[in-house]
């Protein structure tokens, strides 16, 4: 049974009582999202009640249980089962009331709003009213002690400080309230519903019945709170000696990641979702208090090892510390239940350091050589998850993972598969550009040059130009296949691993001939570019000569699988497949395009959509924008035009039969919708983590490449686009990429931006990551967004590439009516972005 009644703050705390939030409990957790949100409804309250004094504003319910650990006569105890991160917020409210009346006004306030409602004067032990989990006791006390530790750099310390600047913004003119009003609202007019349980319910049941939907709480709460349910005679004792620890090691993210590891390891198809669901019918079976406590003391002991995963520094050994930096600098979490593994075997000593470090080589093999040959994120997921549970357990640990990846077709290129694929594979289009930087910059470290260079701030450099001058097609025509075109060529090569070079000079030498880029490259640090420098020309066959020598380095760093693997990997035709599948109505590519997608030639692409049936094969044309002489239909006895088709499906033709060019989707638009190129997205901070400050990096690569006028215009847009309350993000790939965010990643619908700028002088619409962010994953508005771009002067940008990344170039910004239309258009998506949240505060 259990009572409900309306109450106040002032109700609450005044009177000699204490509120222990239980160990069960989350640790105080509430962002400046929330803090905003109250701080606006206690103002609101405010002014409300300048005109109705007995105005009052609910904020939510109080869920309280008698403390089991009765306090002496005259202390009423109770347990905050639900809704102390509310508390919590309102007491940190409080303190900051005080001490700016304090400071303002007199001295009387702090005594009096102590003993009132923050602390119980006549208590020596028991002597806050409001006593947080232990992880923020500290924090908590400081504010309530208003020593110099209040406002620290933590949860609490960040809502003190919060509170104190808003305060000092009051009785000016923009906010003309007085303090005393916003000390009235909160003490007074903040509506709650205490609901008390009897004594001798289950708190802890009380607490998961409110939270089971795990809505409001991590899953890791639940299962704390499950745990020490399991645990009433030892809790305090397991809790401050294992739980504590591992709780403080850890973010709410990262603990929740480790039981779902834990459960991956018995069950690679536990959803992640689905983590305290399955821990609490594992944790059942359990029959004693001491089984409790030990499976928390393996959770312990698992979480060591994990902290090592997402930390390699703390790694002793030398050899495995490599591993864990390189894996960690890949950037994929899928690999963590493996890794797991092999760190517990040598921790229960299984498995030697030697063994595991060997074994996390061949991890890092599979990834390379994966994305060496375009398959970087194929069944990934589904493959490493089943490693811990298929890998034979009777061998070396090392050699179980390498059999397992070298059985069934899981893409780990042979030797000969990488020397076949590596000459023709656009590697630049293939994983993520960190991924893709990463080979390079291994590469060059495997040639142990004694010369420093920091390699971290080099960036990936065509040779031969993503866009073609007239000299570099005189010197592709020089060394063409049969009846191919230099553009052609071009398409084929430019993107392939052999015509790449790292270098800190990507936007200087751009589109130079090579001449003028050979006589930079001698000049640098890195091995890689040096190579180049040493040819003549650059045609077709260095660029192969140049992808055979770096495919003989590579296969000695990094080892292959095992000799009688039959894991061989041929043409992705796959790939191509789910290109064409998801090529939108009312756009065409050609069968160069595809040839380039999958590093083979329009001949063979030619042949296989010729004799076999794949879904929008009518879509591919030739380079021209004309139907293939040979084109047939593959359903029997159709015989009408494909050209009638497309225009039926929205592509235009001209009076020669040529559809439109800017209908025509790219290789490298064709890589985003087979997958192949993931969206990379960027995080919504002006400032580079490191010593290079991102922002000044995109001015200085953006004027050396497109001169000082157009990056003139840019900094105009980006001016304005702060101003009406944007904000701007850098990106980390080869190029300082820049994002026009018009909300952060703490809105409550996520980040979102327009457009990303690039150096190289594109200006990317991002309609495929707006797709997915509201309102925009509503067509109607991308249309609309895509109808205007389409007004300014040499922007047409295609209906089909309503889920692609499309652009226009930087040059379009240096018109200034074109400029101050682009700003119209942004204005417009920006007011259309601020999608408003939930007038309620968020649920503890």
């Amino acid at each position: 049974m259990v009572a409900a009644q309306e109450t106040t703050l002032q109700r609450l705390l005044e009177g000699t009582r204490q509120y222990l939030v239980p160990l069960y409990q989350r640790t105080y957790s509430w962002t400046e999202l929330q803090f905003a949100r109250m701080w606006d409804d206690v103002c609101q309250l405010a002014r409300d009640r300048a005109d109705h004094p007995d105005a009052t504003h609910f904020i939510g319910s109080l869920v309280l249980a008698p403390s089991p650990a009765m306090g002496p006569v005259g202390l009423a105890e109770y347990l905050v089962v639900d809704g102390q991160q509310r508390l919590t917020t309102l007491t940190i409210l409080l303190c900051a009331i005080r001490d700016h009346r304090a400071e303002h006004e007199s001295e009387k306030h702090r005594l009096r709003l102590d003993q009132q409602y923050l602390t119980n004067p006549f208590e020596e032990q028991r002597w806050l009213k409001l006593v947080p989990t232990q992880a923020d006791r500290d924090a908590y006390v400081a504010c309530v002690r208003s020593t110099p530790q209040a406002g620290a750099d933590n949860a609490v310390g960040r809502a003190y400080r919060f509170f104190a600047k808003a305060l000092e913004a009051l009785g000016t003119a923009e906010e003309p309230i007085a303090v005393e009003q916003i000390e009235s609202a909160v003490i007074t007019g903040l509506a709650l519903v205490a609901i008390t349980a009897k004594p001798g319910d289950n708190v802890y049941r009380i607490f998961e019945s409110l939270n089971n939907t795990g809505l409001t709480l991590t899953q890791a709460d639940l299962l704390r709170n499950y745990i020490f349910m399991r645990l009433p005679n030892r809790g305090q004792a397991v809790y401050e000696a294992l739980w504590l620890p591992l709780q403080q090691r850890f973010t709410p993210t990262e603990l929740v990641l480790l039981f779902w590891l834990d459960l991956v390891h018995r069950d690679p198809k536990v959803k992640q979702t689905d983590t305290y669901a399955s821990q609490q019918v594992r944790l059942e079976k359990l029959r004693t208090e001491a089984d409790v406590e030990a499976e928390v003391q393996r959770f312990s002991r698992l979480g060591a090892l994990l902290r090592v995963i997402l930390h390699p520094a703390e790694e002793h050994d030398p050899a495995v510390r490599q591993r864990l930096e390189r894996l960690s600098a890949w950037g994929t979490t899928t690999v963590y239940p493996v890794l797991l593994h092999l760190l517990d075997r040598r921790d229960r000593g299984t498995a030697t350091s030697e063994q595991i470090a060997a074994a996390m080589l061949y991890l890092e093999s599979f990834f390379v050589r994966r994305l060496l040959i375009g398959r970087s994120t194929m069944n990934i997921n589904r493959i490493l998850l089943a490693v811990v549970t298929e890998m034979d357990r009777d061998v070396p640990v090392h050699e179980a993972v390498r059999r397992y990846l070298s059985t069934g077709r899981k893409h780990w290129a042979t030797d000969a598969s990488l020397r076949a694929l590596v000459r023709t594979i656009p590697f630049y289009l293939n994983g993520r550009a960190s991924q893709r930087n990463l080979v390079l910059r291994w590469l060059e470290e495997s040639h142990g040059s004694k010369e420093p260079v920091a390699l971290e701030k080099l960036t990936i450099e065509h040779v031969l130009p993503q866009t073609l001058g007239d000299e570099w097609r005189q010197m592709l025509a020089a060394d063409l296949d049969a009846d191919e075109t230099p553009d052609e060529a071009h398409d084929a090569l430019v993107h392939t691993l052999g015509n790449l070079t790292l270098t800190g000079y990507n936007s200087e030498l751009s589109n130079k001939p090579f001449a003028a880029k050979r006589t930079a490259l001698a000049k640098s640090g890195v091995r890689l570019s040096r190579d180049i420098a040493d040819r003549q020309r650059w045609g077709r066959s260095e660029i192969l000569a140049r992808a055979d020598a770096l495919v003989d380095r590579i296969v000695t760093i990094w080892p292959g699988p095992t000799e009688e693997s039959g894991n061989q990997s041929d043409v992705p035709w796959d790939v191509l497949a789910k290109a064409l599948a998801e090529l939108p109505a009312g756009s065409w590519t050609t069968y160069g395009d595809l040839a380039a997608l999958i590093g083979t030639a329009p001949q063979p692409v030619g042949n296989r959509l010729a004799n076999h049936p794949t879904l929008n094969a009518h879509r591919v044309l030739q380079a021209g924008g004309v139907v293939a002489g040979n084109f047939k239909w593959l359903e029997p006895g159709r015989t009408d035009d494909p050209r009638d088709v497309l225009r039926g499906e929205g592509v235009t033709f001209d009076r020669n039969g040529r559809a439109d060019p800017a209908q025509r989707l790219t290789v490298e638009e064709l890589a985003q919708l087979a997958g192949v190129t993931p969206p990379d997205l960027p995080e919504p901070r002006p400032r580079a983590t490191g010593a290079v400050d991102r922002a000044a990096r995109f001015m200085e690569q953006l004027t050396a490449s497109q001169g000082p006028t157009v990056a003139t215009a840019v900094a105009v847009v980006l001016d304005a686009w702060t101003t009406m309350g944007g904000m701007l993000g850098y990106g980390d790939g080869d190029e300082t990429s820049c994002f026009l965010l018009a909300r952060g990643k703490e809105h409550e619908y996520g980040n979102i931006w327009p457009v990303a700028l690039y150096p190289s002088g594109k200006c990317e619409v991002v309609f495929q990551h707006l797709s997915i962010r509201t309102p925009f994953d509503a067509v109607a508005l991308r249309e609309e967004l895509r109808q205007r771009l389409n007004q300014l002067p040499g922007v047409q940008i295609a209906a089909a590439r309503l889920t692609l990344r499309p652009g226009f170039p930087l040059a379009v910004l240096a018109d200034a009516d074109a400029r101050e239309a682009l700003l119209d258009h942004l204005r417009w998506f920006y007011d259309q972005a601020q999608v408003p949240a939930t007038d309620e505060l968020l649920v503890d």
